[in-house]
């Protein structure tokens, strides 16, 4: 077996494959327009909004309260419940549930006739946060047209490049 065709047709890969590597440079280029971009934004900006509020405060005096409504209601409650039931343990049920009834009765007929004594008036400050919303034009970039070899081309940048732009030029052969 020959190995010579071999080692030439590798030599000949490998000159092609160093000959096909890239070159780079940095060259400029006369830029000829450098034209802003602006978006439209939406800003929400929390603000706190505080107001005054008069608060009624009722005033109850405990001297004059009598409990006998509620003594009497769960009594006759209770007689009434006994009085409904047939045998003993109807009975002592019914008595147990008219009682109850007739206290919460009792307590529904004091606060009925509880008037306040006096009502004072307390002024007190509520605060809430509100967003307030606008709108914004902000830079977002600019859209630079350059010259180069005599031709024009356009990229979009964050910043303004100036009179001049930096280009990485990179020239590899064809093969």
């Amino acid at each position: 077996m020959n190995s010579k065709p071999a080692l030439v047709i590798g030599a000949v890969l490998g000159l092609a494959g160093a000959s096909a590597t890239a070159e780079t440079s940095i060259e400029y280029a006369e830029v000829i327009e450098a034209r802003p971009i602006y978006r439209v934004v939406k800003i929400s900006t929390p603000q706190e909004q505080c107001w005054e509020e008069e608060l009624a405060i009722d005033s109850y005096s405990d001297r004059n309260r009598s409990n006998t409504p509620v003594l009497v209601s769960t009594l006759i409650g209770g007689a009434i419940g006994n009085a409904v039931g047939h045998n003993k343990s109807n009975k002592r049920v019914g008595a147990v549930l008219g009682a109850l009834l007739g206290h919460s009765i009792g307590r529904d007929i004091i606060r009925q006739g509880d008037q306040p004594e006096y009502r004072e008036y307390q002024t007190v400050q509520r605060c809430d946060t509100v967003y307030q919303q606008h709108e914004e034009e902000r830079l977002v970039g600019y859209q630079v047209t350059y010259l180069y070899n005599g031709e024009e081309f356009s990229i979009r940048t964050e910043s303004d490049p100036g009179e001049q732009i930096q280009l990485r030029v990179s020239v590899q052969p064809v093969l």
